[in-house]
This record gives structure tokens, C-alpha cells and sequence, in this order.
């Protein structure tokens, strides 16, 4: 009788083990918060790289599904609290990313502003996500290396602002122990190569967008593997 019970309980621990087997992979949903940088103008909406990301992830078997892309252009750090954050709550995604900042330096907004913005978005953010961990913050890229950026400046340093706000956002990252892609040094490519610009001679291109994506992608694949 005892060795009956001991093969029925090993039956029932295989079946379970089966069924756990069985079950489909958790997808992971993502949400991309930021401006014109995230929303990807200067490129289509296939050459963005939340877009890239997305399938990426998917060929690495990662099963991940881009909900939304609430960013635009102009965006501000107190526009993605008034429009982004609300979607977050009601999403309530498992993977977020944050590239924003630059049109608050364009518009004067001062650093303590800007940080002031920058926690508050993050402590939403995290405590709205199952895992707070999953926040990939994206340092902002260098629009004075563009044809058109100069004209963005008001006769400030472009270069020494943005290395302002960047040192807020790495020094969040570094805080809260949350990955950080730097795609500031990348962007100054654009100076030297048209390819990596838009039309528009201000945005990226699809091409360096694809660029930025890359790197993005390995920390994501940090985070979810």
C-alpha cells in the first residue's frame, strides 16, 4: 500500500511539473516614456527604437509587447507628469523606459526643476511597476551636434547644459541601482555624419536611432532574462 501512495504522489508531482511546463511565458509590457528622442521623429514609426526594441526582445525570445508610445514632440519633463503618468497608472507595465530632459534645458527650465521633475517621474514610475527594478534610464543625446541644434541654444552652452541634466539622470540611476544607457557620447556622431541625421537637420535618423537601440537592448536583456 505504501509504495501505491509513494507512485501516486510521484504521478501528481509530474503532472504538476508538466503543467508548469506547459504554461505560456509571462509577456512583458513595455511602455517608452520621453519627447521627440522616444517618439522617434525624423524616422517611421518601424525605424523607432521602442519599435526595435520591442522586436528584439521578441527574437531573443522574450515575449514583450509595446502597448503604447505616449511621447512627443516638445515634450517636457512636467508634460510627461501631466500626460505620460496617467498611462502608467492605468497600464501598469512591467518594463518602462525614461529619455526626457532636453526641451526643459531648450525652455530655461533650471536643474533643480528638472531634478525636482526627474524624482518625482521616477517614484511614480516605481511604485506603479511590479518590479521597481525594471526602469532603464537614457541620458540625453547631444542635439548641438546637428545642423540645427545651435539655433535651440540662446547663445548658452549647449554642451555644458546638457552635461548638467545628464549628471542628474546618471546620478539617479546610480541611486535608486537602476541601469543606465548613456547614448550622449553616441550622439555626437551626428556631427560628422549627415546619415545620422534627419531631413530636418535637428533630429537623429532612423539609422542612429538603430544605434541607440542597440544599447538599449542589452540592458533590457539584463533585465528580463
Amino acid at each position: 500500500m505504501q509504495r501505491k501512495y509513494v507512485y501516486q504522489i510521484l504521478f501528481l508531482v509530474i503532472l504538476i511539473f508538466a503543467a508548469f511546463k506547459m504554461q505560456p511565458p509571462k509577456t512583458t509590457i513595455y511602455l517608452p516614456l520621453g519627447d521627440s528622442y522616444t517618439i522617434c521623429t525624423g524616422a517611421t514609426e518601424k525605424e523607432s527604437w521602442p519599435v526595435l526594441l520591442t522586436n528584439h526582445l521578441l527574437e531573443n525570445k522574450i515575449e514583450c509587447k509595446l502597448l503604447d508610445n505616449p511621447a512627443r514632440n516638445g515634450f517636457s519633463t512636467q508634460n510627461l507628469i501631466d500626460n505620460e503618468l496617467p498611462l502608467v497608472k492605468k497600464l501598469k507595465p512591467d518594463l518602462v523606459t525614461v529619455l526626457i530632459g532636453v526641451n526643459d534645458w531648450v525652455r530655461g527650465v533650471s536643474k533643480e526643476t528638472f531634478t525636482k521633475n526627474l524624482i518625482f517621474i521616477l517614484d511614480e514610475v516605481q511604485k506603479t511597476i511590479p518590479d521597481k527594478k525594471k526602469v532603464i534610464l537614457i541620458t540625453i543625446p547631444d542635439f548641438g551636434a546637428t545642423p540645427q541644434g545651435k539655433n535651440y541654444g540662446n547663445g548658452r552652452d549647449i554642451e555644458k547644459g546638457i552635461a548638467e541634466f545628464n549628471a542628474v539622470i546618471i546620478a539617479e540611476a546610480k541611486k535608486r541601482k537602476l541601469p543606465l544607457v548613456d547614448i550622449y557620447d553616441l550622439s555626437k556622431a551626428m556631427k560628422d555624419d549627415a546619415t545620422l541625421v534627419a531631413v530636418d537637420g535637428l533630429h537623429p535618423s532612423g539609422k542612429e536611432y538603430a544605434l541607440w537601440e542597440k544599447l538599449i537592448l542589452k540592458e533590457a536583456l539584463i533585465l528580463l532574462k
